[in-house]
């Protein structure tokens, strides 16, 4: 039992260092020996727990999509409007990429290794686009937007997220998310239904 605990400590612990040099340095630029020396942990260690590079870039990958996964059904299993739903969504999804590594790492990898497991944007874009549709059908978007290119350009802010983070020099914590705040209010007013005139009612039809 004791033995077993090691190695899933020793595991995880490999999996938590991998996820830095990934998200710092790419899948290219990592190597098991750089990995061996970061971890502190023998090249023998570490390829008892994972003989290729591509073995431990799957699990920070599988780490990253879990946590992602987490906090989506966490918000969307709140309820209300669909509109404060994706708001909600897009600001958790910023903080997530703010202070988890193995978020990040796992957005780098499955761009730079396209077709060795699902994409990261995979755990959380169906959902934008679900809620864009709701919101839409609910009467919450202006008629004239088409929540395509809306869903579109959320993955565009998330991702400029991800870059932002990794970049690294912010000046206080939340920073990047409160960034992403503004630029998500700026949307949101954008594409937002108008509220009804005083006076309208229930709706422009005259019926109360």
């Amino acid at each position: 039992m004791v033995k077993q605990e090691r190695a899933v400590r020793t595991r995880n612990h490999l999996i938590s260092v991998a996820a830095a040099e990934f998200d710092r340095n790419g899948y290219d630029g990592t190597s098991l020996s750089r990995l061996s020396r970061s971890a502190d942990i023998s090249i023998g260690a570490v390829t008892f727990h994972f003989s290729a590079k591509g073995e431990l870039a799957s699990a920070v990958e599988n780490a990253g999509r879990s946590a992602t996964r987490r906090v989506v059904e966490g918000v969307t299993a709140r309820g209300g409007p669909a509109l404060d739903t994706l708001s909600a969504l897009v600001l958790a999804l910023g903080r997530l990429v703010e202070t988890d590594v193995a978020v990040r790492a796992a957005a780098r990898l499955t761009q730079e290794r396209a077709g060795a497991g699902p994409e990261w944007c995979c755990c959380w874009l169906p959902e934008v686009r679900e809620l864009l549709e709701q919101a839409a059908a609910q009467g919450q978007l202006d008629p004239e937007v088409d929540p395509r290119p809306v869903a579109l350009l959320t993955a565009h802010l998330v991702g400029g997220v991800v870059a932002r983070a990794r970049r690294g020099r912010v000046e206080r914590p939340d920073e990047v998310t409160g960034e992403l705040g503004e630029l998500w209010w700026l949307v949101r007013r954008s594409i937002a239904a108008a509220p009804p005139e005083a006076g309208d009612g229930v709706g422009r039809s005259g019926n109360a």
